[in-house]
């Protein structure tokens, strides 16, 4: 998710609303994006409009059709398995910067991230659903606070649009695993205190990994 900046102009919103509609499925997989419609929906010109579509097809969230114009990126097990496998790969990396480079202030927004996370789950676990999203934007927060230390734009912002990708699948799926992800997220933070690199990725290997095979297994239900 793309945080909203001081200096955003109406195209910079509307992105960062469309992306948010097809990350959280008011925008489907493989939908048809019609100019006019999305231009009364998001209020933005038709100009500005086919700008912020091949910049979301860029992000891999759209895809253009040449002249038929454009769609929300489908959904498959394959795309799911590549994206969880490259974020694990950027995330851990970020994390071991991370944990060298964090000083106490890290620390605090780690714990404060956790914190908010920690309360979500509970209402979630206790079968609150309506936290769904909360949740999943603290769970965002959580895991952003944790890399927040590496000191590389870079690293954040591929990260950011790898996590994207990510948790569209768990939105879509309404995937939630409940204890045992709540329970990853208390060992990453107690990695971080701890300065454990090599069981911070551990940890994240099962958290990203085991969360696939969750959405993948919530799909194929009836």
């Amino acid at each position: 998710m793309i945080e909203a900046a001081d200096h955003d102009t109406i195209g910079d919103s509307a992105y960062r609303n469309i992306r948010e509609d097809i990350i959280f499925g008011q925008l489907r997989p493989s939908e048809k994006l019609r100019l006019e419609p999305l231009r009364k929906r998001y209020n933005v010109s038709v100009t500005t409009l086919r700008e912020i579509l091949n910049r979301l097809t860029s992000d891999g969230l759209v895809v253009a059709e040449g002249q038929k114009g454009f769609e929300v990126a489908s959904v498959s097990d394959a795309d799911l398995w590549e994206v969880a496998e490259l974020r694990l790969l950027v995330e851990g990396h970020a994390i071991a910067r991370s944990f060298d480079k964090g000083d106490l202030d890290w620390e605090s927004q780690v714990v404060a991230a956790h914190h908010k996370l920690h309360r979500l789950e509970d209402r979630m676990i206790s079968g609150d659903m309506t936290a769904r999203e909360d949740w999943k934007r603290a769970d965002w927060g959580f895991h952003r606070a944790l890399l927040t230390g590496c000191g590389s734009k870079t690293l954040m912002d591929l990260h950011g649009q790898l996590f994207d990708k990510y948790l569209r699948y768990q939105i879509l799926t309404l995937a939630f695993r409940g204890e045992a992800g709540a329970q990853e997220h208390a060992g990453l933070l107690e990695a971080a205190f701890a300065r454990d690199v090599t069981r911070a990725k551990e940890i994240l290997s099962k958290h990203i990994l085991g969360g696939v095979e969750f959405i993948i297994n919530t799909r194929k239900k009836p």
